[in-house]
């Protein structure tokens, strides 16, 4: 009788060592299920990199990028401005004030980026190919192919890499909404055919539908003079010669913004232009609608914030 209650304590015992490990083995099983959840894996220009966890301290290398994850919610911890000296575009500059600036766009310093300490980095191809490895070695980096074409590609990508996509395409959405009702109100006038020159010194340009102010207008539906409706970006090196290219029904035009031009000589070469013989003579001017427009928004900045300012300005323009 004692050797059978003996026996018994002894199963109880095994019995109970089994339970135990089955839950263990259990336990650290749910535990990488749950992790494997958390993570998540995104395509990019430079491959795929899987990041672990909603990142909480992200460091965005383009003004574009910034846009886009403020759009979600989403505060950098740093970010580049325009140009060394400058402050941030006035439309992000509230939103900014407490992101620390790593570098410019063209010129990222890489320790400012590493005493971030940043769960994820998001940068540009084109901007940033050659540091990317030197990235990576930081935090999981994300790259965006180019700053040029559909502006609306990279922030989806974006957004993906922060794990935000359900108020990213809320965001979006809510743009093509806005730009349903616009074309219900702008009804014809779709019909003008949109021009967009910018003036700088050295380099006055036409630009086509790849550009940032070209792919909004698209959006939108407005026509586009023959030689600005190509799938290209701009045409360069424009002399006063070409100066009948630039016709439109309407003529939009931009300088370089108030901080890369000190000098305020974008201006003086937009005053010069507009005035010149030949600009007098273009269809727009002699129906008084040329107009100019913050470089920021229709060009530099690429981001959702801006297009949505540049939705702003066609209202403006078109239907006040």
């Amino acid at each position: 009788m004692i050797h059978t209650k003996k026996l018994i304590i002894f199963c109880i015992m095994i019995l109970m060592v089994v339970i135990a490990g089955c839950s263990k083995e259990e336990k650290k099983e749910n535990d990488i299920s749950a992790k494997a959840k958390d993570s998540y894996t995104v395509k990019h220009a430079m491959g795929e990199t899987t990041v672990n966890g909603t990142p909480k301290k992200v460091v965005v290398l383009t003004n574009e990028g910034a846009e886009a994850l403020l759009a979600v919610g989403v505060t950098p911890v740093g970010t580049t401005k325009p140009r060394a000296g400058d402050e941030w575009y006035p439309h992000v500059a509230k939103e900014l004030k407490n992101t620390e600036v790593v570098g410019t766009e063209r010129d990222i310093n890489l320790e400012a980026v590493m005493k971030l300490k940043p769960d994820l980095i998001i940068g540009n191809k084109m901007r940033h190919e050659k540091i990317y490895d030197q990235l990576k070695e930081i935090a999981p980096t994300v790259y965006a192919e180019t700053l040029r074409g559909d502006w609306k590609e990279n922030f989806t990508l974006y957004t993906k890499a922060v794990n935000r996509e359900k108020e990213g395409q809320k965001a979006l959405d809510d743009y093509k909404k806005r730009i349903e009702g616009m074309k219900e109100k702008l009804g014809d006038k779709l019909n003008s055919k949109v021009s967009i020159i910018r003036f700088v010194p050295g380099d006055v340009r036409i630009y086509q539908k790849n550009s940032f102010s070209g792919v909004v207008l698209n959006d939108i539906g407005f026509k586009r003079p023959p030689l600005q409706d190509k799938d290209d970006f701009a045409i360069k090196g424009i002399t006063k010669e070409q100066i009948p290219n630039m016709d439109g029904d309407y003529l939009f035009y931009f300088t370089s913004d108030k901080d890369a031009d000190k000098n305020n000589e974008g201006n003086s070469l937009a005053k010069e232009w507009t005035e010149d013989p030949l600009f007098k003579q273009l269809q727009a001017s002699k129906n008084n609608k040329v107009f100019q427009v913050d470089e920021v928004i229709w060009n530099t900045a690429g981001g959702i914030k801006a297009a949505n300012l540049m939705l702003d300005d066609i209202e403006k323009y078109f239907l006040k």
